[in-house]
């Protein structure tokens, strides 16, 4: 599953030898409601998942749900991300 805050959607962040390439045709598919992201997120927790999720919005809403923890969170010119294989 990939997640990230719309605002974010089709802008580059490059920091050091790391990079976060927010490309749409990626991450735009639909806009979600907190709760209704945070219902797929623990939806998909019950499967084996891969979680791809970007942005202060998305992160905070994968915290809730349980899919991460704030020690999984890395951040690329202040900007925070993670990935998670469940």
């Amino acid at each position: 599953m990939a997640l990230c805050d719309a605002d974010l959607i089709g802008k580059r962040f490059e920091e050091g030898k790391c990079q976060l390439e927010l490309r749409e045709n990626f991450y735009k598919d639909r806009k979600l409601s907190k709760e209704q992201t945070i219902k797929i997120l623990r939806q998909q927790s019950d499967e084996d998942a891969t979680f791809n999720i970007v942005g202060e919005k998305s992160i905070q809403a994968s915290i809730e749900a349980g899919i991460i923890t704030k020690s999984c969170i890395r951040k690329i010119q202040n900007i925070p991300f993670t990935l998670i294989l469940l």
